[in-house]
């Protein structure tokens, strides 16, 4: 396990109780370096979406845990906020709760498949509706077609957004 990936699963261990205490769900928490700043993030939401209050109590808590444990020697930025409108798909639930929905895949290296005319295109991105998955593959739903897709040439899978 590398230091990073120990950082969110400790953070994770602290933040569960806050949240389910406060009827949220815990979406995800990253540790993150952009630029010359590390960020610790953690995505929460409830149904009917979250609040910056919702937020605000829960960054205030953890954050009172983090000065406590300590157990992350870099300075840090920490954000606690709504996974937005077009979140990932990581875990087991998140998969499990869009199954028949729109989504959008971004892949490491582009596959072939055929435009509204028939051509063969190759492809970096898709849109279609998941329709299955497991821990090695994903199906979706083209209209036309089903496209099985292996999760490890995934570099992003999230719901659809159409503006």
């Amino acid at each position: 396990m590398s230091v990073r990936e120990e950082y969110e699963l400790r953070t994770e261990q602290l933040i569960t109780p806050l949240v389910e205490k406060n009827s949220f769900e815990l979406v995800d928490v990253e540790y993150v370096k952009e630029g010359a700043n590390w960020y610790l993030r953690a995505y929460i939401d409830k149904e009917g979406g979250i609040t910056v209050d919702d937020c605000e109590i829960v960054s205030r808590e953890l954050s009172d845990l983090l000065d406590k444990e300590d157990f992350i020697p870099d300075a840090y930025i920490l954000e606690v906020s709504s996974p937005g409108l077009g979140r990932q798909l990581k875990k087991e639930k998140d998969f499990k709760r869009s199954l028949g929905e729109e989504v959008e895949v971004k892949l490491y290296k582009g596959i072939e498949l055929l435009n509204e005319k028939g051509k063969k295109v190759k492809v970096k991105e898709v849109f279609g509706y998941l329709e299955a998955y497991d821990k090695e593959t994903i199906t979706l739903d083209l209209g036309e077609e089903k496209l099985e897709i292996t999760r490890k040439d995934i570099a992003i899978i999230r719901l659809a957004i159409h503006f």
